[in-house]
């Protein structure tokens, strides 16, 4: 099989992957290089930056063979797919051609496991290692690490990577043991430690010795499937405030889970609905720079356990406590305002810029181009006070017949 035949079916194999992020990544000037660039290509996603930037990796699997037989992985063991595995060449290859074409400004490269865990994280590592030290690729390389890999293979891994990751596959432990009964959550979350302490201690020598060598600078970050076992959002979300909390993930993903050919009875026939990604990704958003609490998000209450499909996580909190609202744009404090509907955190910090200056009127808000008829019922100004006796029902039943304006971290 030629490189063009397996970079088909393993590029395909690699997009069940949804944790293909590229912030902390180097800054490029592709003007050097005297291309055009391209955003086509069997096995290119896009991810974004913190400043925005979108920059283009090489997604693709080392091998789409598996030791493993989890049920919801079109890769395991047991499943009848064209199977193909690259050589680290072919992968070095491929990734050099690539970036020389401006196709690409770097590589995300995960696998199957093959053999045992250590040989695999050896490939794996192997690739990064020739680009950086054969090679002198700067580009963005994004490895996924294997949890049951040997410490010292996660520490040379972390060496020549800019972000790691392990997933953590599912969000309970009760539904790994029932679906991927082979892994184990302890070996899981233990790799994830490891990590956390070799990322702080690699900042840390590099403020005494700017020189220090780096490790993962990027961090590290996790994948969870979603709908594919019976946890409801309200798991998903604690699972993914211990993560941040005890391990400093940059980023937890969620990915809706997939039916698969020749899939077991233990699996749901239907995928759950794609907005039930979309409602998950706004509530973490919310716990990581809104100062919301899971409580806050999805109530302990069984009825409340799962998100509102219809409204986005912060309008249902709002709707939840009515007797928060509406707030005064011009005396309330930064946490409160970042709890109002349709206010995102850069809304806010530009209205308390604003009221420095002068008293805000609604009109302000239309200036910053914020969604005005969502942040109307919720907030008072020098002009504007809607009425306090709406009963949430009521309210919420008008919001959903106006025309909303699409905004994912509103």
């Amino acid at each position: 099989m030629d490189a063009t035949a397996k970079l088909a079916i393993l590029a395909d194999a690699a997009k069940y992957d949804a944790s293909c992020s590229s912030s902390g990544g180097v800054k490029r000037d592709s003007r050097a290089s005297g291309g055009i660039g391209s955003t086509e290509g069997m096995g290119i996603c896009h991810a974004y930056a913190p400043d925005g930037r979108c920059i283009s990796l090489l997604k693709i699997l080392l091998t789409n063979f598996c030791i493993y037989d989890c049920v919801y992985c079109i890769n395991r063991r047991s499943s009848n797919v064209q199977r193909a595995r690259f050589s680290v060449q072919e992968i070095v290859d491929l990734t050099l051609n690539f970036y020389k074409r401006n196709y690409i400004e770097g590589l995300f490269l995960s696998s199957g496991i093959i053999r045992n865990a250590d040989y695999t994280m050896e490939q794996l590592t192997l690739v990064a290692k020739t680009l950086r030290s054969v090679h002198r690729f700067g580009g963005y390389i994004h490895l996924k690490t294997i949890p049951d890999a040997a410490p010292e293979l996660i520490e040379e891994a972390g060496r020549w990577a800019d972000r790691l990751s392990i997933n953590i596959e599912l969000p309970t432990e009760t539904g790994l043991q029932r679906l991927a009964p082979e892994k184990n959550l302890r070996d899981i979350r233990a790799a994830m430690g490891t990590l956390r302490l070799a990322i702080e201690e690699s900042k840390e020598e590099k403020r005494k010795t700017p020189k220090a060598p780096r490790f993962a600078p990027a961090g590290q970050s996790t994948q969870m499937i979603v709908g594919a076992d019976a946890a409801t959002d309200r798991d998903v979300l604690v699972t993914s405030s211990n993560l941040y909390n005890n391990y400093r993930l940059r980023r937890v993903y969620y990915s809706a889970f997939s039916p698969i050919p020749d899939a077991s009875k233990a699996l749901p026939l239907v995928s759950p609905p794609l907005v039930r990604e979309h409602r998950l990704y706004q509530a973490d958003w919310l716990l990581r720079f809104y100062g919301f609490t899971v409580d806050d998000i999805a109530p302990a209450q069984s009825a409340q356990a799962n998100l509102d499909l219809d409204v986005d996580p912060k309008t249902a909190w709002a709707l939840r406590h009515r007797e928060q609202f509406p707030v005064d744009l011009n005396s309330a404090t930064r946490e409160t305002l970042l709890r109002v509907p349709g206010l995102g955190v850069k809304t806010v910090d530009r209205l308390i810029e604003l009221r420095r200056h002068k008293r805000l009127r609604f009109d302000d808000l239309t200036r910053l181009r914020v969604a005005t008829r969502k942040v109307a019922p919720f907030v008072i100004t020098l002009d504007h006070h809607p009425r306090r006796d709406s009963e949430s029902s009521t309210l919420r039943n008008e919001l959903l017949s106006r025309p909303q304006q699409a905004d994912l971290f509103a």
